[in-house]
């Protein structure tokens, strides 16, 4: 029976708590079946072994309703459970327009902030459908369904809301498009990694200071983002050649950059980086961890040296945005399949191009301009604003690792 056809016909609510065990849903529609009903919708939630279990039916005929009735709370209190039973008409009411999952991760979730975050989804206009639990570790994460309120004014008058009470809020719009495959190209300085790569090389050259005071100069603004690359490569000059392998081998994943990556991989994602770092440290992370993509500046070595030179196209702010895109059309991904994750000003242009962009512990001005921001230490909390729970990474790392 389609929903214009049950628009008006009487319908039933079957309400059944109490202790969950099996076969309770089987004997629910077993006890209903005798009465002919058709079934118009289920639902059903156990929350520590707690059962909720609700059915929307056709009534029977007049003659039976009253059976019906006598004969599910019979069944219930045999299960030790209780029934609920509510004549209406129809379905539920359908959804509003505009819908969207509203991901919040809390380390951990109080009470208050979830009131705010709930409060101000009404205050918008949005009406929360449902709400389940995505992980409750290494944070807690928990996805709203809103409808009623459009993506972008629901994430606008969230997100301040969300940096006052402590949390991270992620809104992005429902639709078949979230299950589609998608792109995810991520920074790798402080984000994939843990170092910043042109520090590590300056700790074997000697000159971390220099370097360090290059960087401030940019930071103040007073260098751009080339200038301040090539001021700091020039530093490297005359390093052997040798200190490569050594950097590589210095380098710390952030926690969960490994989970992120295998996992987005078992479920046909593509996953590049892009960095203003170096090829001689992102082309090895790309081998290590199975990458689509990887992009960065390269040192010039000639003669075993570092010449204190970059070749080649430099990636900067707008480079890692043009990048984003040429890594999509190579993946055949649109655009607004694509998630790009970085924590610097640099990172900007990419993150506001991508169809989501998270801010990665970034600076405040990062977080702002982001379409969302994760400020836990760990990098797999991506996954759960993508709607992948923990029981589904922890079941696909039961099977083959395909990084090795």
């Amino acid at each position: 029976m389609s929903a214009s056809q049950t628009s008006d016909v009487p319908t039933l609510l079957v309400k059944i708590f109490g202790k969950d065990r099996p076969g309770i849903t089987a004997g629910l529609f077993d006890t209903l079946a005798a009465y002919s009903v058709d079934v118009v919708d289920i639902e059903q939630v156990v929350s520590r072994g707690r059962l909720v279990l609700c059915a929307l039916v056709t009534e029977p005929t007049v003659a039976s309703q009253g059976e019906l009735r006598a004969t599910v709370h019979s069944w219930a209190e045999s299960l030790k459970l209780q029934a609920e039973i509510i004549s209406g008409t129809g379905d539920n009411r359908p959804r509003g327009s505009g819908r969207s999952h509203v991901t919040v991760l809390g380390h951990p979730l109080t009470a208050e902030a979830t009131a705010a975050i709930a409060a101000r989804i009404t205050e918008t206009g949005g009406n929360i459908d449902r709400i389940f639990r995505l992980a409750k570790y290494p944070v807690t994460a928990v996805e709203f369904a809103v409808s009623g309120c459009e993506t972008e004014p629901l994430r606008t008058a969230l997100a301040p809301q969300a940096h006052h009470i402590g949390v991270d809020v992620a809104v992005v719009s429902a639709g078949l498009h979230r299950r589609a495959q998608r792109l995810v190209v991520m920074d790798v300085d402080s984000t994939l990694i843990q170092d910043e790569v042109i520090e590590l090389f300056a700790a074997h050259a000697g000159c971390e200071d220099k370097v360090a005071e290059v960087t401030e100069a940019a930071m103040r603004g007073e260098l751009d983002f080339e200038q301040s690359l090539h001021a700091r490569v020039a530093l490297l000059a005359g390093l052997d050649a040798s200190v490569v392998d050594k950097v590589r081998a210095e380098v710390r994943l952030t926690p969960g950059a490994r989970t992120l990556i295998r996992t987005l991989k078992r479920l046909g994602y593509q996953v590049g980086v892009v960095s203003g770092g170096f090829t001689q440290v992102t082309d090895d992370l790309k081998e290590r961890l199975g990458l689509d993509f990887a992009s960065a500046n390269t040192l010039e070595i000639v003669d075993g040296k570092l010449t204190g030179r970059v070749t080649g196209e430099i990636v900067d702010r707008a480079g890692k945005a043009r990048l984003l895109r040429r890594f999509a059309l190579e993946a055949g991904v649109p655009l607004a399949q694509t998630v790009a994750i970085g924590d610097g000003a640099n990172d900007l242009d990419m993150l506001n191009a991508a169809g989501l962009g998270v801010a990665f512990n970034a600076k405040p001005v990062v977080r702002k301009a982001a379409h969302t921001a994760v400020n836990v230490p760990f990098l797999d909390t991506v996954l759960y604003l993508l709607g992948i729970t923990r029981e589904e990474v922890e079941a696909a790392d039961g099977g083959e690792d395909l990084l090795h």
